[in-house]
């Protein structure tokens, strides 16, 4: 993918002032976690165990390193040219995501408003609270930015086998595509549709429908961006194929416990983000991405 484009102003890189304690914690153990974290919360006891836990994470210490999970405080060394050379390439991808929308949206009855793309080390503040590393990049309607840790392109690489400059590519693509949501206001009755519903498979149903538009989302963003400003090179869409697959729920469940839970599934299998992804990719039209019917 092409390095060499604009980059965007809208950054707010704070990985000089960000940082901190706790140590890095990956998205599987985040999920396997999940159900100890729910049973936690039944109880005053449980409670007191995650305050206990917050203040000595907040103090610089990882309370997970008494199960053996995510190691000391200390945090990995940061390679600073390669963290600079990775910051300038999302900035590039920012900037192709803005040109790209900022044309096609208004096609749709819509006017494409630019967000903020929060660069950070470790942990920092967001509109929708705490943002910390191990949460993998995530997008915050409340203060349209999205936020990412760069560490996270190491773990998808290393953890997950999904190197590659397009694979980091259609994460924030991905993430971008929750921002159009918010414009849409798709974001918002979902959420409201959440709240009032005491069902939590049903809440899955609906949030996994959330996260495979927003992958198909990122297709009709690199459909347009090749037509555009030719981008992709060989072996990109396989990249970003690649990753859509190893990060789905199937596959993280299947790593980290062995076996697979559908009915807990927020962001789709391996299959569907695939399916989702090149459906947008080959038509680069939102209409073909109604995940909802």
């Amino acid at each position: 993918m092409r390095k060499d484009g604009r980059h965007s102003d809208n950054v707010d890189d704070r990985r000089s002032s960000s940082g901190g304690p706790g140590g890095n914690i990956s998205m599987g153990t985040v999920m396997m976690l999940a159900p100890l974290f729910k049973s936690l919360l039944r109880t005053k006891f449980g409670w007191t165990i995650i305050a206990v836990g917050i203040v000595a994470w907040m103090s610089g210490y990882n309370p997970l390193a008494l199960l053996g999970i995510g190691g000391t405080a200390q945090s990995r060394p940061v390679d600073q040219a390669q963290d600079e050379k990775e910051a300038n390439f999302m900035k590039t991808v920012l900037a192709d995501t803005e040109d790209v929308w900022r044309e096609i949206l208004p096609k749709y009855g819509l006017r494409y408003t630019e967000p903020v793309m929060v660069l950070y080390r470790g942990q920092t503040r967001s509109g929708c609270g705490h943002a910390s590393a191990q949460m993998g990049p995530f997008y915050c309607p409340l203060d349209k930015k999205v936020y990412l840790d760069l560490s996270f392109f190491d773990e998808l690489a290393s953890r997950h086998n999904s190197p590659g400059d397009f694979a980091q590519a259609y994460v924030l693509a991905h993430e971008i595509g929750h921002h159009i949501q918010n414009i849409q206001g798709t974001l918002e009755k979902v959420q409201n549709y959440q709240q009032m519903s005491g069902s939590e498979k049903e809440n899955n149903s609906l949030q996994v429908r959330i996260e495979l538009q927003a992958d198909c989302y990122s297709g009709v963003w690199a459909h347009h961006a090749q037509r555009r400003f030719n981008i992709l090179e060989p072996g990109d869409v396989e990249e970003a194929l690649n990753a859509a697959s190893s990060i789905g729920d199937d596959a993280l469940q299947r790593k980290t416990s062995g076996y697979v839970r559908p009915d807990s599934f927020t962001h789709g299998s391996s299959a569907q983000r695939v399916e989702w992804f090149r459906k947008g990719l080959q038509s680069g039209d939102l209409r073909m991405c109604n995940t909802f019917e």
